[in-house]
């Protein structure tokens, strides 16, 4: 049996796009097993694949340079892996890639297209072009160990009776979040004829969502009140997420919900989008030569008005409903 052992860290919509790459993987090829590190509180997001053992770590126990290679350490011994598959590539991994390297194992890391990325969000360069999927890109870590993949790029509804809209307004920069006074008149108008549930996390989303859960008949706030699992649980019986280009889009994905997506100065092109998650569900203003001007929304905008979510009609989004 052929093990490998593969590691990403963060951010959390990042480990959860690993999901559907890593399942239909193992799938397709029966002959291996896969050893899954990633920080522990993930643990719900690979339930119940099989073939996959998780390994959940607190990366304060494997601090510096000599924490990394206790964890090595720790990791050659436990699994003895064929591979390594690095679906991170950042310091902290490579400097785990040269541990394993040195002890004769051989490395595959993530090619994330920085260049690529750095041409798109470009706010001079007027030719933007898409780029390869996330999802392909871990794809291509196990293809060059020369083991076949093709994605299938659709989602397995998890979930056979569906009722109910979710709405997570919220993502962890401002250039992908809608301004709040927008969502909260979309969700004036849905309550009307759709029971809502609101996603969110941390006391302060949690404070706002309450408030609009008093403010909105048939509104329910779930935020800070599920685990991961049950977060899951109770997307996967949803009839439709809303969401930003965030964590929530890529949970919807690993559920098997259509997922409304809201883009501000992040764009699909990057290879975010969530796996199986359609182009036309998402809301964008288009018309703007700037977007994208950031991969992850963590820039201050380049005009100064934030236009890009200004300027989304929420007509939009209703229609998509």
């Amino acid at each position: 049996m052929i093990k490998i052992l593969a590691y990403r860290f963060s951010a959390f919509g990042d480990v959860a796009m690993t999901v559907p790459v890593i399942t239909e993987f193992l799938q397709q090829n029966p002959e291996v097993e896969l050893v899954m590190v990633s920080r522990q509180n993930f643990k719900d997001l690979f339930e119940g694949i099989p073939k996959l053992t998780f390994i959940g770590i607190d990366l304060d126990d494997y601090k510096g340079i000599l924490g990394l290679r206790k964890l090595g350490k720790r990791l050659l011994k436990e699994f003895s892996p064929t591979y390594i598959a690095d679906l991170h590539d950042v310091i902290r991994t490579k400097t785990l890639n040269l541990f394993f390297t040195k002890n004769g194992l051989q490395v595959f890391k993530i090619n994330k297209g920085k260049k690529e990325k750095e041409l798109l969000t470009d706010v001079w360069n007027l030719d933007k072009k898409k780029l390869l999927p996330t999802s392909e890109r871990y794809a291509e870590v196990f293809r060059a160990m020369n083991f076949k993949l093709e994605l299938s790029h659709q989602y397995l509804p998890k979930s056979v009776t569906k009722t109910g809209i979710g709405i997570a307004p919220f993502a962890q920069h401002k250039g992908k979040m809608l301004p709040l006074e927008k969502m909260l008149e979309v969700v004036r108008i849905v309550a009307k004829t759709h029971k809502i549930y609101f996603f969110g996390g941390g006391k302060h989303e949690v404070a706002i969502l309450n408030d609009w859960q008093e403010k909105v008949p048939n509104t329910t706030n779930l935020a800070g009140t599920l685990s991961l699992k049950e977060e899951l649980q109770k997307i996967s019986a949803l009839e439709v997420m809303i969401s930003m280009d965030s964590a929530n889009m890529h949970l919807a994905s690993l559920v098997g919900t259509r997922c409304i997506s809201i883009w501000g100065s992040t764009h699909p092109y990057a290879g975010f989008l969530g796996y199986g998650q359609l182009e036309k569900d998402t809301v964008q203003v288009n018309d703007l030569t700037c977007r994208p001007c950031s991969v992850f929304g963590d820039k201050e905008c380049f005009r100064g008005d934030w236009a890009c979510l200004e300027e989304i009609d929420i007509q939009e989004i209703i229609n998509l409903i």
